[in-house]
């Protein structure tokens, strides 16, 4: 039995160069219990579901992404710079690694969607999108572009699922907590491309956490994933962090599982 990676808020040395540079920032951390069975089928071959307290967990993540960079290189303007908003689970591999799977992430600009689509095989989608800040509150909203668009009966347009988050930032620092750690202190992520299991790794600061609470939600994005219960219910976990700079080194693909 390969013992599981332990968790650390601080994160482990990036094997290999960097290959992409960028901040998120303005970022809310929903968080809902599941069992791991039904997250399960959700996950790429060669990885299970990790648990915390006995559940798995699904988390809907709205932040900004800027100051993108390749290579070492300067900020990419505009196209580096965008809203995101991700549906996300929990995974381990076979050698004991922890990371999260992406279920779904959006983004309002077209380029880096078919970029990292191709590049590394991630469910991004092309949405409308905004944020906004007033006081204490934070507020974002998605609408995926779909296509092609079909018309309904009627002639209406149908669009893609669409999101709107507002919460409340607290004010209160969390430390000293293993399920904000377990949820946020992944250094990596899991995703199948090209028929294989991929494994990327990044490497920021610890996570600045507060304590949040969701004020409004009205979202369809936790469905599409394959959860259409969570949304009808609070989160068990609302967090907030003003932000981080991350950077990635290039994915590699798990080794294929040898014949029984």
């Amino acid at each position: 039995m390969v013992d599981l990676q332990p968790i650390s808020r601080i994160a482990p040395a990036l094997a290999g160069r960097a290959v992409i540079a960028q901040r998120w920032t303005e970022a809310t951390f929903l968080h809902w219990r599941v069992d791991a069975e039904r997250v399960a089928p959700h996950l790429p071959p060669g990885t299970r579901p990790d648990v915390f307290d006995g559940s798995s967990w699904v988390g809907l993540i709205p932040f900004r992404l800027s100051h993108s960079s390749f290579f070492g290189g300067p900020p990419v303007p505009y196209f580096g710079t965008f809203p995101e908003i991700n549906v996300r689970l929990y995974s381990v591999d076979e050698l004991g690694r922890r990371a999260v799977v992406f279920a779904s992430l959006e983004a309002s600009h077209l380029a880096p969607v078919l970029v990292a689509r191709a590049a590394f095989g991630l469910p991004y989608q092309w949405a409308r999108m905004s944020m906004g800040a007033r006081g204490d509150l934070r507020a974002y909203r998605s609408h995926r572009i779909s296509r092609p668009r079909r018309l309904a009966p009627g002639g209406a347009l149908l669009d893609g699922p669409r999101s709107h988050v507002i919460s409340r930032v607290l004010g209160e620092p969390v430390q000293d907590d293993p399920l904000a750690d377990f949820l946020t202190a992944r250094w990596s992520f899991h995703q199948s491309h090209r028929g294989r299991t991929w494994f990327g790794a990044n490497q920021h600061e610890p996570w600045p956490l507060q304590r949040a609470e969701l004020v409004h939600l009205d979202d369809q994005l936790l469905a599409a994933a394959g959860f259409p219960d969570l949304a009808e219910r609070a989160p068990d976990s609302a967090l907030f962090s003003p932000g981080v700079r991350t950077t990635f080194s290039a994915p590699g693909a798990l080794p294929r599982a040898l014949p029984r």
